[in-house]
């Protein structure tokens, strides 16, 4: 399955409107009636997904001075194709002056024999806000995951902020203390254009100041409850 969402904000009469909004199953857009200046956007799997073989792309643009918060209704659950396909999703995201997105999708989850690929790509102006949140599941109870190659590419006035790659997947490795330590769960938290933070660091998480500007929180958890703890109390 190959599908392809796409949403637009632009700010208009003190709000934020939703110029463009169309969905692509399993891509489903919903948006919240409201009064605010901040629109509100749900994300919904309406189908199950990512299932080896599909192509998912979701494309966000928000324009100068608009808001727009997008927030994931249920989990993300990455399965095996029926001959061992691989899946891959894309969120493409620009964010203009003085604008604001704040993306916060559900866990993934990533299932024996998955073979999964996401990346992140966020190009911001240089007065723009953005507020992202990733939380992976190493299988589910009782199940070793599949592999998993993670990407965030982050731009903010075309200078990098954040370019990281993660793999899981190879047993040892995701053992050893230099990557996952044996943890089931990993939760990263970036922001960047909001106020500055120290450097911190706690049990099994951390939060570094990035040169470019911004902050990113990473935390390794046995569960997602526990995972989301250091990110929600800076």
């Amino acid at each position: 399955m190959k599908a392809h969402a796409r949403l637009a904000a632009c700010f208009e009469g003190g709000r934020t409107v939703l110029r463009e909004l169309r969905s692509m199953a399993p891509l489903t857009l919903l948006p919240k009636r409201g009064t605010g200046a901040t629109a509100i956007v749900h994300l919904v799997n309406s189908a199950t997904s990512p299932l080896g073989g599909d192509e998912l792309k979701l494309t966000i643009r928000v324009g100068p001075g608009a808001s727009l918060r997008i927030s994931g209704v249920a989990a993300t659950i990455a399965l095996p194709g029926l001959h061992g396909e691989g899946s891959s999703s894309l969120v493409d995201i620009e964010v203009g002056e003085g604008g604001s997105l704040e993306y916060l999708p559900e866990p993934t989850v990533v299932t024996a024999r998955a073979r999964h690929s996401a990346v992140f790509k966020a190009s911001l102006a240089s007065g723009a806000y953005l507020h992202t949140r990733e939380v992976l599941v190493l299988g589910r109870a009782g199940e070793r995951p599949g592999s998993l190659v993670t990407t965030q590419h982050v731009t903010r006035d075309e200078c990098p902020v954040l370019r990281q790659t993660l793999e899981i997947g190879d047993s040892t490795l995701d053992s050893s203390l230099a990557h996952l330590a044996g943890r089931r769960v990993l939760a990263t938290d970036l922001v960047v254009g909001g106020p500055e933070l120290s450097a911190a660091s706690g049990d099994w998480w951390s939060r570094t100041p990035l040169a470019a500007g911004g902050i990113l929180t990473t935390s390794l958890a046995p569960d997602a409850v526990t995972a989301l703890k250091p990110l929600e109390n800076p």
